[in-house]
Parts: structure tokens; C-alpha cells; sequence
């Protein structure tokens, strides 16, 4: 990790340790409240698919407004990450390990802001709007109405809604797998506690 703070200390001559390969705090603040925010988004819409039809509207409002809510952070946390080089990954990692994690991440990125998009298209498409918990309204996008096709926009965005449930979960098991199993201490990297090893 490149920022002033390390820069200065190892400018001094002090040993920077585990702070090399850990992520920034600004990263680790927009990975978890991110990803808590994607897990309980992905909850609020299977509670809503089981609902009745008024109970549904109300939870898919919460669902859109959180939605639009992951969209711009993670417009924010893409460019934390841009001005913030990420750590290099341990050299422990096998070459397609490597491969597979930088992969994961790059659709990881294109879904958290691909599905808001799509949501947003979708609803767009059907003349609706985004209601930000009352705080104020999100216009539907300048698309004019075609339900076919909103319709066809909301399935393919609850389609990638699930690809991205199964890459996290691929994400996890990664994630415990090396640190419990490799001991090689990679969830440590994106916390603030523990030790990441090189």
C-alpha cells in the first residue's frame, strides 16, 4: 500500500511491517459497508419476491433506494482504489490464484455498478422512479416506457443479482481458505487487526 503515512515512516528508517500489505482504512471502510449492504440488498429482494403485492412494493422500495446507494459507493470506493494502489498479493498465491482473484474482482466491480444501472434501467423503462427513503426522488432515466423490455432488463439483472451471491460466496471460502488452512493471513489485509503476511 502507497500512501503518505507509509511513505513517511519508511522515508524514517521505521519498519512499516504487516501495514505493507494491508489495505488502506478508506478501503476497508468501503469493502465491508459495501459488502454488508449487497448482502442485506440481496435479502430485502427475496423477502420481497415472497411477499404479498403491497408488502412487495414497499420492500423493493427499500431494495431500489439501497440499490442506488452501492452504486455511488462504489463510484466512490473504484476511486479510492485508483488513487490508492491495493497491496500486492502474497507470494504465496499459486499464479492461477492470482489469476482467479484479480478476475473475481474485476466482475465484482462491474456488477456493483452494472446491477444499479440495470435495476435503475429497468424500472426506468416501466416509467418509474427511485424513492431515496423519502429524502428526495431519483428520476427514471430519459429512456421513455417499454415494459417488454424493462421486463427483460429486470430478469437479466436478477440473473447477475444471483452470479453475484455465488461469487461472494466463492469470495468467502477463498478468504477463510487461506487464512485458516494456508495461514497465510489474507483476510487480515482488509481488516485492521491481524497479521497479513507477505
Amino acid at each position: 500500500m502507497s500512501d503518505i503515512g507509509t511513505g513517511t515512516r519508511a522515508s524514517m528508517g521505521v519498519s512499516t511491517g504487516s501495514a505493507q500489505n494491508r489495505y488502506s482504512t478508506g478501503a476497508m471502510v468501503f469493502h465491508w459497508v459495501i459488502a454488508i449492504a449487497v448482502i442485506a440488498n440481496w435479502r430485502i429482494a427475496a423477502v420481497a419476491e415472497h411477499a404479498s403485492e403491497t408488502d412487495a412494493a414497499y420492500w423493493m422500495g427499500h431494495h431500489k433506494a439501497l440499490g442506488i446507494s452501492i452504486l455511488a459507493l462504489s463510484i466512490l470506493r473504484l476511486l479510492w482504489r485508483l488513487a490508492h494502489p491495493v497491496p500486492a498479493m502474497p507470494n504465496s498465491y499459486a499464479t492461477w490464484e492470482k489469476m482467479l482473484a484479480r478476475t473475481v474482482h474485476f466482475i465484482f466491480y462491474v456488477l456493483l455498478i452494472g446491477l444499479p444501472i440495470g435495476g435503475w434501467l429497468g424500472v426506468s423503462l416501466f416509467g418509474g422512479n427511485v424513492d431515496m427513503w423519502g429524502l428526495f426522488t431519483l428520476p427514471g432515466l430519459p429512456v421513455g416506457e417499454a415494459r417488454e423490455t424493462g421486463k427483460a432488463i429486470i430478469g437479466l439483472h436478477k440473473t447477475g443479482g444471483e452470479i453475484f451471491i455465488y461469487l461472494i460466496a466463492l469470495h468467502i471460502i477463498g478468504a477463510l481458505k487461506h487464512t485458516f488452512w494456508n495461514k497465510d493471513g489474507t483476510l487480515f489485509r482488509m481488516l485492521p487487526f491481524g497479521k497479513p503476511n507477505r
